[in-house]
C-alpha cells in the first residue's frame, strides 16, 4: 500500500533514511539482502531487508541466513515493504510458512512546521539528553532487558545518522515523556516516542514531537517521517494533528518454528 500523491522518489528516499537511521553494527550483505542481527529489541535492527533480487536461489539464501540468525540467537525475520525485491518475495515466504506479523505504517509530513506549536502544559519542562542515555530511559519505560538497552545504546553510538533526544519532566523531576529525531539532509525521522501511562491524554506527545520537528527544521529538514503500529490509533491521531499522513505500509514475516 502506498499513498497517492506522494512521489515514488520521495518514498524511496524515506525508506533509505529509515534504514540508515536504524543501522546496527551487526549487519552484512547476502546476495542483495541487508541482513541485520542486533541483539536489541527493535525489529528493524534484527531483520532482513531484501533490497535487490540477487542471483542465488531463494532456498540457498534462506539456509545461509537461518544459520546466521541461529548463531546470533535470534529468530529469522524479514521486513517486507513496497521496495522489497523481488515483489513476489512476500508470497514466496508465505508459501514456505513464514507468518506475517506487525502491520506497520510509515507516515510522512511533507512540510515541517518552523515553530514548536503547542506549548507544554504548566509544570512540564523539556530537557535535551544524550541519545545513548536516552536508550536506557526509553528502555526502562518499555521494560527492555539490560542487554537490549545496551544494544540500543550501541546502535545509536554507531549510527551514521545523528540523533537528538528530548525528555519531558514534571515539576518533581520525573520523566513523563520522551522522543528522538534523526536528521539526514532534508529528512527528519521521529523515533522512540513514549508517554508514561499516567500522563497520557494531556497533549504531551504532540508538544514533544512538535519541539523535535522544529529543531529538525532549524537543522535544515523539510520533510518528516515516522513508523507506527497500524493499530495504534491514539498515536496515529497525534501524528495526523501534526500534519502526517499514511505513506506506505510494511510488515514482517517470521520463520515457522523448527521441529
Amino acid at each position: 500500500m502506498t499513498a497517492p500523491g506522494l512521489p515514488a522518489e520521495l518514498l524511496s528516499r524515506i525508506e533509505d533514511a529509515g534504514l540508515n537511521a536504524s543501522a546496527p553494527p551487526q549487519q552484512r550483505w547476502v546476495d542483495g539482502w541487508l541482513v541485520r542481527f542486533s541483539p536489541g529489541k527493535a525489529q528493524r535492527a534484527r531483520c532482513i531487508n531484501a533490497v535487490s533480487a540477487g542471483r542465488r536461489p531463494l532456498d540457498d539464501k534462506l539456509a545461509a541466513c537461518a544459520t546466521l540468525y541461529q548463531q546470533a540467537g535470534l529468530p529469522l525475520l524479514f521486513r517486507l515493504t513496497p521496495c522489497t525485491q523481488p515483489p513476489e518475495l512476500d508470497g514466496q515466504l508465505a508459501e514456505r510458512g513464514f507468518e506475517a506479523i506487525e502491520d506497520t505504517r510509515v507516515m510522512v509530513c511533507a512540510s515541517l512546521p518552523g515553530a514548536p506549536g503547542a506549548a507544554l502544559p504548566a509544570g512540564i519542562h523539556a530537557e535535551p539528553v544524550d541519545s545513548q542515555a536516552y536508550a536506557h530511559i526509553v528502555g526502562e519505560q518499555r521494560g527492555t532487558s539490560a542487554e537490549g538497552r545496551e544494544a540500543h545504546a550501541e546502535r545509536l553510538r554507531h549510527s551514521p545518522v545523528p540523533y537528538r533526544a528530548l525528555v519531558l519532566r514534571s515539576a518533581d523531576g520525573q520523566v513523563v515523556a520522551g522522543g528522538q529525531v534523526a536528521v539526514e539532509g532534508d529528512l527528519a525521522g521521529l523515533y522512540d516516542v513514549f508517554t508514561v501511562p499516567a500522563w497520557r491524554g494531556r497533549g504531551l506527545s504532540r508538544a514533544l514531537c512538535a519541539q523535535l520537528l522544529a529543531q529538525a527544521a532549524e537543522a535544515g529538514a523539510r520533510i518528516g517521517y515516522l513508523q507506527v503500529d497500524a493499530g495504534n490509533d491514539a498515536a496515529r491521531a497525534v501524528y495526523r494533528r501534526l500534519g502526517f499522513v499514511d505513506a506506505y505500509a510494511y510488515h514482517y514475516r517470521r520463520a515457522p518454528p523448527t521441529s
